[in-house]
């Protein structure tokens, strides 16, 4: 992890969801990046959605920080990104309800990721999905092998 000046190590978190059927099987890729070291997480659920699974790649890469950084998320995901920068504080002051009053799906996720991005400083990256980034590819192929993997597993 690179240093800065405030002593925080610069990590970079490329997430990415994806369902087959929407709502249906479901799963996401995350790539974690510091100093150089990657490292690949991936995972899947039985019945779940595509939004549920971007949230839930970001997570996962947060889970594994053990100390404060600096974390730039890349994500081909408005909804993630939309959220986190400009919907969330709207949400938390009305109750987690919506601009149409109602309640704000995800919650439980949204409310998982506050809490893993309070010790972290955060820059959140929208990147368009399926158009040559290296890393957004790869979480999408992580999170379509982990959907794979899950309908073998459910198979046997």
């Amino acid at each position: 992890m690179a240093e800065l000046n405030n002593g925080l190590s610069e990590v970079e978190l490329f997430c990415d969801g994806a369902c087959s059927g929407n709502p249906g099987p479901g799963g996401y890729g995350t790539i974690l990046r510091c100093r150089g070291v990657e490292k690949e997480l991936s995972g899947a659920a039985p019945e779940t959605t595509n939004n549920r699974m971007e949230l839930t790649g970001a997570i996962a890469g947060l889970q594994q920080l053990t100390r404060p950084c600096r974390v730039t998320v890349t994500t081909d995901s408005q909804y993630l990104v939309k959220g986190m920068t400009e919907w969330l504080a709207g949400w938390q002051r009305n109750g987690w309800k919506n601009s149409k009053k109602e309640p704000v799906l995800n919650r439980d996720l949204w409310e998982q990721l506050v809490a893993l991005t309070a010790q972290h400083q955060l820059r959140w990256q929208w990147v368009r999905g399926h158009d040559g980034h290296a890393e957004n590819e790869r979480c999408d192929q992580l999170a379509r092998e982990a959907i794979i993997a899950l309908r073998q597993q459910q198979a046997t």
